[in-house]
């Protein structure tokens, strides 16, 4: 009987990601999956450390597997991601059962690393920066085995080069490095061609894209103007045939430009949806954050994406209650998100990450019982906005793309509008990917109702096991 590997994956769209990559390095070594964890004799747990209880759901899932490991010495126990570069050599001294530590900068060696174990025994390898002359340790050139047919991640940068007092992606994911135009746009061919018709680029901030490659074509002599932007990304990938919808996450306010807007309006199957993390609405607060803009300033780009992108829906995050923040920071966020009017927002208490400027901030961390009650009030204002924009939506028609049936009831499908939001309706079964046209007759602030009107396209992917590289 073959090998069978079972993944848990923790935090981003990033992680999600790398998970499909390890899975396909997985299959490529003859591995098959399975949805148990008892029954699997590889267990990999891809890690995340952006939150204060991404640690305890680390080491909780490994004391969880403690058991596992003693009943059946055999299994292998592999643990990567953000976490396991931060906490390297820890891990294996707080779980001795754990086989395998690896990174985020060499996600391509799993299985290598796996064979080593099994020869010598447990083995921790964390790379300090991913390798630029090592086409293969870029994560796109990885074999993948996706878990949604129809749509992709398409990864064209990795790192990120700001300093967020908050944030440890830095850190554990390394400086920005983005992928040649080119490179990115065969990958978005390939998927293409084997059904893949939404695609969602991924970056830790997607729209400084090509900043890196200007630099080095500085250092070359070069004519730094003609790099390519996020801009032309988005309207080179837009146009590849068969590609139906465009995504992107997640960009930072303080790069937005205004031909990013143009190209999103003019690009068809670029969605009028735009992820915005405003993070806080104090200046004084998002100056402590070294985010680079101001709530005004904030304020003002997100009126030039609305003037400039027709019938768009705008996200964001919000964190509540970093150190130092007032109630008058406090009432500024709460009247920067009512201006801003979301369609939805993730909101997040502040936790302090090991390794970050504002987990020192010891001596200015707010009470826990105000930040409650702070962040009660703002999902307030979130949801009431959130509600207004779904509800805006009723008798409209909306083109969905299919995900398959409510998790509550068979006989209700659920789909994803081009803005993002979700869509239960009536119909009797159509295969994920599918793409209908659906009235809206109802809402809530999460999502939406409606009937079926037609089916526009049938879904037409092949496979899900691709081998990307270049």
């Amino acid at each position: 009987m073959p090998s069978r590997y079972h993944i848990v994956t923790f935090g981003c769209q990033m992680n999600e990601h790398d998970s499909e990559r390890i899975a396909g390095l997985l299959e490529a070594d003859g591995h098959t999956p399975t949805d148990e964890l008892t029954d699997a004799d590889v267990v990999v747990l891809n890690t995340c450390c952006i939150r204060e209880n991404a640690d305890n759901k680390l080491y909780g899932a490994l004391g969880n597997l403690k058991s596992l490991k003693e009943s059946n010495p055999d299994v292998q126990i592999v643990v990567g991601g953000c976490l396991a570069q931060k906490d390297r050599e820890l891990i294996q001294q707080r779980a001795g059962h754990v086989d395998v530590v690896f990174g985020t900068h060499n996600v391509h060696r799993a299985t290598e690393l796996m064979a080593d174990a099994r020869r010598t025994g447990p083995v921790t390898e964390i790379w300090e920066e991913a390798s630029l002359d090592d086409a293969e340790a870029f994560p796109s050139a990885l074999p993948a085995r996706r878990e949604t047919d129809y749509q992709a991640w398409l990864t064209i940068q990795i790192g990120c080069d700001n300093s967020c007092a908050f944030c440890i992606v830095p850190s554990v994911r390394g400086a920005e490095i983005s992928r040649p135009i080119e490179e990115i746009v065969t990958e978005a061919e390939r998927l293409a061609a084997v059904g893949v018709t939404e695609l969602t680029l991924l970056g830790q901030n997607v729209n400084s894209y090509g900043r890196d490659l200007a630099l080095a074509a500085r250092r070359q002599g070069h004519d730094v103007r003609v790099r390519p932007h996020f801009a032309e990304l988005l309207r080179r990938v837009g146009a590849v045939d068969g590609i139906e919808r465009v995504r992107f996450t997640s960009p930072h306010p303080k790069d937005m430009t205004l031909d990013v807007y143009h190209a999103m309006a003019d690009t068809p199957s670029v969605v009028p949806h735009l992820h915005f993390p405003l993070q806080s609405g104090s200046d004084r607060v998002l100056a402590a954050m070294h985010r680079g803009y101001t709530a005004e300033r904030y304020l003002a780009k997100l009126a030039e994406a609305r003037a400039t992108i027709d019938d768009l829906a705008v996200t964001t995050d919000i964190i509540v209650g970093f150190p130092g923040e007032t109630e008058d920071d406090f009432a500024d966020t709460l009247a920067v998100a009512a201006e801003a009017a979301y369609d939805s927002a993730y909101t997040f208490v502040f936790s302090p990450r090991s390794g970050t400027e504002a987990a020192e901030m010891t001596d200015r961390f707010c009470d826990p019982d105000e930040v409650q009650d702070r962040y009660a009030r703002l999902r307030t204002v979130i949801e009431r906005s959130a509600l207004a924009k779904y509800r805006a939506r009723i008798g409209r028609t909306e083109e969905v793309i299919v995900e398959g049936p409510s998790k509550k009831d068979a006989a209700v499908l659920t789909g994803r509008t081009a803005q993002n939001k979700l869509v239960h309706f009536p119909s009797e079964a159509l295969k994920a990917g599918t793409y209908a046209t659906v009235s809206i007759t109802d809402a809530a602030h999460q999502y939406l109702r409606g009937e079926l009107v037609e089916v526009i396209a049938r879904a037409r992917h092949r496979t899900r096991l691709e081998v990307t590289s270049a």
